[in-house]
């Protein structure tokens, strides 16, 4: 019979995935302790309280768009827990934790913000400047060849038209393969990275 959630809680510190590679500290078994005991004496309250505020903090990422929200609200919960292993007094704890997942929200948005400027800027497939720019273009079509048909349709429509239509066509695209917008992006940022490697690769050789 498996464990409550309040007990697994209470005995272990939550799955450390890092979602960026911005996180450099690793959640100790005493960092955790010392975040239950700041959370309750009582142990097993302590772990009901903890399940409770990732839950909240899970929402608060999930009502701003963000992907996946379970690794944020563990990343927020990770961040509070290494403050008060070093020290840090905390007076309200449940609002600081809210505090901390404003703050990783806004790096998040910043985040975003580069991944959008990243991929508005891939080179479009009709234009030309330059050898160096023909050159690039050459090894981007090279790299779609590489992919699969419902990659490069997932990529190429991504990327279509300007402003408005560029946001209907993302929507379309959504509905038409079956995927939340969010999962759609999620895809696109994924497949840009892979072709990016692949595109500096043949510009190399």
């Amino acid at each position: 019979m498996s464990r409550s959630d309040a007990e697994l809680a209470s005995s272990s510190p939550p799955l450390n995935v890092s979602t960026t590679a911005r996180r450099k500290w690793a959640l100790t078994q005493e960092a955790f302790d010392r975040l239950l005991s700041s959370l309750a004496e009582d142990r097993a309250a302590a772990g009901e309280i903890y399940q409770e505020t990732r839950g909240n903090l899970i929402s608060f990422f999930e009502w701003r768009a963000c992907p996946f929200p379970e690794d944020h609200a563990d990343e927020t919960i990770n961040r509070v827990a290494k403050r008060i292993s070093e020290g840090e007094e905390v007076r309200d704890l449940a609002k600081y934790f809210f505090g901390v997942a404003r703050m990783l929200f806004l790096e998040i948005q910043k985040e975003r913000a580069r991944e959008v400027h990243a991929l508005d800027n891939l080179p479009e497939a009709d234009s030309s400047s330059s050898d160096s720019d023909e050159t690039r273009i050459d090894c981007l079509r090279h790299c779609l060849k590489g992919i699969s048909p419902d990659q490069r349709e997932l990529i190429v429509g991504y990327y279509q038209g300007e402003k408005g239509d560029k946001i209907r066509n993302r929507q379309g695209l959504s509905e038409r393969l079956r995927i939340p917008i969010n999962t759609l992006r999620m895809r696109a940022l994924r497949l840009r990275d892979t072709l990016e490697v692949c595109v500096e690769n043949c510009l190399n050789n």
